[in-house]
């Protein structure tokens, strides 16, 4: 009897305890009360009635990310290509999230595929290599309004890759070789061009340069031959003031010695010997010098006669 009672005992006490439920952090149990929707609990501890109630669903509050596979989709100008997408979404509404539909993951896969085909299908080829921004941004808005009465948040749709078909992705692949061999023959031209402008720029400036030292060096020589002139000039009046000074000084001399008739004549006869070096063809004399000529041969004579 008492075995009995303990068992029962044991068994309420786990049965009680059991009941006893802890909602971690990020998390949301949705909870019914036989079969129908009773609350939902947040994060803390809770009880449940035994039997009576359990935890219909444990909802992740967390951000999630759906990355769909990639889907074909038809391009205004009928180009199929292959996009796959990631979705980022929050549950905002447990209840909502738990009866708002049957299977919330499949139902944003297969929404976003259609929005995706319906996007596309408004842009041309080209145009879905350089509208990710609006292609994402336009997903987002329509992904979020739906998705709204089933408690869930679409924060951001990213598309992952878009993959032309084989043909497309060649012809572009050889677009881009001749876009990249195009402006690397402009760059060498433009490198070419400008090597030679520098050349010729170098070519000017060795030019200028050049004559100007050309120039400074005429400066130069004609102020040296300037230089020489002014000194040749300076001496040449130098000696001619020594001469003159030298011949001024021998005329105070003569002057202060006070000569006789007969020192001017020997003087005017040493200077008319001066004269008559050998480079005169034809040689005048004046009457007084002959006179006195005549008179130095007299006395020569004379002195001659007596010594004999």
């Amino acid at each position: 009897m008492w075995i009995t009672i303990t068992i029962i005992v044991i068994l309420l006490v786990l049965l009680l305890a059991s009941c006893f439920r802890i909602v971690p952090q990020a998390n949301a149990y949705v909870v019914e009360r036989l079969g129908a929707y009773k609350q939902t609990w947040g994060v803390g501890l809770h009880f449940k009635v035994p039997i009576i109630d359990k935890v219909a669903r444990k909802v992740n509050l967390k951000e999630q990310v759906a990355d769909f596979p990639p889907q074909p989709v038809i391009t205004e100008d009928n180009a199929t290509i292959q996009i796959d997408t990631v979705v980022f979404f929050q549950i905002t509404d447990p209840k909502a999230f738990t009866y708002g539909v049957e299977n919330p993951m499949m139902a944003i896969a297969n929404l976003s595929a259609t929005t995706l085909r319906n996007i596309i299908g408004d842009l041309e080829l080209d145009e879905t290599f350089t509208s990710r921004d609006i292609i994402n941004s336009r997903m987002r808005m329509i992904l979020d309004e739906a998705t709204d009465p089933w408690g869930i948040k679409v924060n951001r749709v990213e598309v992952k890759n878009i993959i032309p078909p084989a043909e497309i992705q060649q012809a572009m692949e050889k677009q881009m070789k001749a876009e990249r061999e195009k402006r690397e023959a402009i760059l060498r031209a433009e490198g070419t061009k400008q090597s030679q402008i520098l050349v010729a720029e170098g070519k000017k400036e060795s030019l200028i340069l050049e004559a100007e030292a050309e120039k400074q060096a005429e400066i130069l020589r004609a102020e040296a031959k300037k230089e020489a002139q002014i000194r040749e000039a300076e001496g040449q009046a130098e000696a001619i003031r020594k001469v003159q000074e030298a011949t001024a000084d021998g005329i105070t001399m003569l002057k202060n010695a006070g000569p006789d008739a007969g020192v001017i004549s020997l003087k005017s006869l040493e200077a008319f010997e001066r004269a008559a070096d050998g480079k005169a063809t034809k040689i005048i004399i004046p009457s007084q010098l002959q006179s006195l000529a005549g008179l130095v041969t007299s006395a020569t004579e004379l002195a001659k006669e007596v010594d004999l």
